[in-house]
């Protein structure tokens, strides 16, 4: 056993701790303790590293649900009962289920006829949304091992603390464990894991090029396959600098980081810049990290597609050809992008509530915000070199309530704060053009934190669309 854990941790790095504090619980030959409530942020390994772990379990049945997909008790319990006797829904059985449970106690009736020979593990993911169920669900949950006599344990996975439980009362002793973020080191060493396997992506990307003859991709394969794991690290080292300010989700870093690497390689492939001419590559690859960074979450494509896309306007001589390409595909994203004509203003609201200071506000807003004296040192301040300006130096967190504020000051028309309103907050949120950066949870509680996730570039495009200039209310442009 201690074999196999040794294996998980290697698979699945800096999460050691987790996995051991999952073995002393459920890897021993002790009773399994009656609920653990497993809760960090996302896209922190708590699932993945979860199933892995529970796949080595000797004589345990284990069965893993999502709280979302059961929204009714009747449906909790069938599947639970299910899964747990590796009972399958098909053609074969008219997909009915095991057996017939629309309560609570038949529910547990159910239980207690398990063979008492094997250990459970039930892993309730989303486990916040069984709040919602009847009354006794979740305080059931917490005592399955002493209604049901079974060596059985309920394992809640979620992203909120479990003081957000303490709104049902008569609540059972819960063990939590919190996971903590990765932490740039930790994004470092997962990423650099990756190394065999964006090789052979690579390897296989060159060999379809129908463009090159064989020489060529032999060529090209030749160098691929001289490249170093510190050549990809020194890579890594420059694409955490840029966007683990911006994005802590490990699987959208591992999907750009792979688009981004193979612009990274192609002057090296081509032999025009050598492996080891980390500035003349970093100039190449600035580009590309910058539209990256601009799109992270909104899956418009491939940025390395985007990039090769003829441009429908030529440049002009004022203009550089890399800033008007810049611009084309940014528009073509901000026009691809279909969101009701509210979203796009909250778009917007975000966008400066991250990039202006909050005491600047009033004078940004408000019509009657009194005169502003002309002091040297605010002249000063705003002679600012591009790496000073706050559109530079990445966003800033603020709350719901500014957001809201900033909405209606740019907003024309007079609408009311519906549920509607709300809801569009959410789904930007949920599409990653904003997120949280503290207090994640409900929006209407006030105390959470967002953060905008998009560029300047595409919003002033979505600007453009409805009409609002974005660069007029921004500190940095006077």
């Amino acid at each position: 056993m201690n074999e196999a854990i040794k294996k998980v941790s290697a698979q699945y790095p800096c999460r050691e701790q987790l996995i051991k504090k999952l073995y002393q619980f459920y890897g021993t030959d002790d009773p399994f303790p009656p609920a653990v409530y497993l809760y960090g942020h996302t896209s922190t390994g708590k699932s993945t590293i979860l199933r892995a772990f529970l796949s080595l379990l000797r004589n345990t049945k284990y069965a893993v649900l999502n709280a979302i997909e059961c929204y009714t008790n009747k449906i909790l319990f069938e599947s639970i009962i299910n899964r747990l006797q590796s009972h399958t829904l098909c053609a074969k059985n008219c997909y009915a289920s095991l057996a017939s449970v629309d309560c609570m106690k038949d529910f547990v009736g159910q239980l207690q006829g398990f063979d008492t020979q094997f250990s459970y593990i039930l892993v309730l993911e989303n486990a916040e949304r069984v709040r919602d169920m009847d009354h006794n669900v979740l305080p059931m949950l917490l005592r399955l091992p002493e209604v049901t006599g079974l060596n059985i344990s309920v394992l809640l996975v979620s992203d909120l603390p479990f003081e957000k439980y303490y709104i049902r009362t008569g609540l059972s002793p819960v063990i939590k464990l919190f996971v903590s973020e990765y932490s740039k080191s930790d994004i470092l060493t997962i990423l650099k894991n990756d190394f065999q396997r964006v090789q052979n992506q690579l390897n296989a990307n060159i060999k379809r090029k129908s463009d090159l003859s064989d020489d060529g991709i032999q060529s090209r394969l030749n160098i691929l396959n001289s490249l170093t794991e510190d050549f990809y690290e020194n890579y890594l080292n420059i694409f955490l600098s840029v966007f683990f300010k911006v994005c802590r989700d490990l699987k959208e870093l591992q999907l750009v980081s792979l688009e981004c690497y193979q612009s990274y390689c192609e002057p090296v492939l081509d032999g025009t810049i050598a492996s080891n001419d980390v500035t003349k590559l970093w100039r190449h690859i600035s580009k590309t990290m910058k539209l990256a960074l601009s799109t992270i979450y909104m899956r418009m494509g491939n940025i390395n597609q985007e990039l090769a896309r003829p441009l429908s306007n030529m440049p002009t001589s004022e203009q550089a050809p890399e800033t008007i390409e810049q611009m084309q595909t940014m528009k073509r994203l901000a026009q691809s992008l279909e969101l009701p004509f509210y979203a796009k203003y909250l778009l917007i609201a975000s966008y400066l509530a991250s990039h202006n200071a909050a005491k600047e506000d009033k004078r940004l807003f408000m019509k009657n915000h009194g005169k502003q004296r002309k002091r040297m040192q605010s002249v000063i301040a705003k002679a600012k070199v591009s790496e000073k300006m706050a559109t530079q130096l990445g966003p800033k967190s603020f709350t719901v309530d500014r957001l809201l504020a900033i909405f209606y000051a740019i907003l024309d028309d007079k609408v009311g704060l519906t549920c509607n309103l709300l809801a569009q907050i959410s789904t930007l949120v949920h599409l990653k053009f904003m997120i949280f950066a503290s207090g994640e949870g409900s929006i209407m509680e006030g105390s959470a934190r967002l953060q905008c996730t998009v560029g300047m570039d595409f919003i002033v495009h979505i600007g453009k669309m409805v009409g609002f200039n974005v660069r007029q209310y921004l500190c940095d442009f006077f």
